[in-house]
């Protein structure tokens, strides 16, 4: 347990020492949330709703980021630095490791998430309840899931450079797909169409659903889930094979 508890402590150390999570986790969405709600006149009939959507988005859009690239490009590092063959030589065991990298990983999604919504309860004066900062908070964290599995995949490749392109691209596309950066319904039907399929749009529907009084559907979890469940077999598979190489 002391094992783990450090090595969760070393990690959540070495991501708060990391300039790029600072500026694409913390800094970006809360400057995207201040230009978007003070700055450009969306036209929006209820500003006040469209102020908590988003927030919601933009914060859904740091976990997500975190989630991928953060974790992703981490563990690139590692293995190119031998970093983790280092650590198979160390009685620390390979199953503690990881637990202790996706632990850390998600205190520092609750730290972004406390953050992100200060800034918006302070920018934008957001009024929810006690319970709806709560459950919104509580499914951001526990949605980022399958974003943490797709950070895992992107961890497999076997160069860093390689590893940061391909987490860019993805998380660009997955934010504006998904209808972070804009509501989907205001795009062409065909990007409607795909975007609804996406895990983005439906981590960020729950949390929408969550400050308009209502709960995420059963079709947002069905889908996050079988994402996270299908990527985190497709990772497993494709580690198993790497190993066997």
């Amino acid at each position: 347990m002391n094992a783990f508890r450090m090595q969760c402590k070393m990690e959540i150390k070495r991501v708060l020492r990391n300039r790029y999570f600072v500026f694409w986790s913390l800094m970006m969405p809360i400057l995207f949330y201040y230009i978007f709600t003070k700055v450009v006149n969306t036209d929006n009939l209820d500003p006040a709703t469209w102020k908590a959507h988003y927030l919601m988005s933009m914060t859904a859009f740091s976990v997500m980021g975190s989630s991928i690239m953060t974790l992703g490009i981490r563990m690139v590092q590692e293995r190119t630095q031998g970093w983790s063959t280092f650590i198979r030589l160390t009685p620390l065991p390979d199953p503690i490791y990881f637990s202790a990298q996706m632990v850390g990983q998600s205190i520092i999604h609750i730290l972004s998430i406390t953050i992100i919504f200060l800034a918006g309860a302070i920018i934008n004066k957001i009024s929810l309840t006690p319970l709806e900062w709560f459950l919104s908070g509580l499914w951001l964290l526990l949605g980022s899931l399958p974003f943490l599995s797709i950070g895992t995949l992107i961890g497999l490749m076997k160069k860093v450079e390689t590893a940061a392109g391909v987490s860019n691209v993805l998380y660009m596309v997955l934010a504006v797909c998904g209808g972070m950066w804009m509501p989907l319904e205001i795009m062409p039907k065909t990007m409607q169409s795909i975007g609804h399929w996406l895990p983005s749009y439906h981590f960020g529907s729950g949390a929408w659903e969550i400050v308009q009084g209502g709960m995420p559907s059963w079709k947002n979890i069905v889908i996050l889930f079988a994402y996270l469940v299908v990527l985190m077999i497709l990772s497993k598979y494709i580690r198993r094979k790497q190993e066997a190489v």
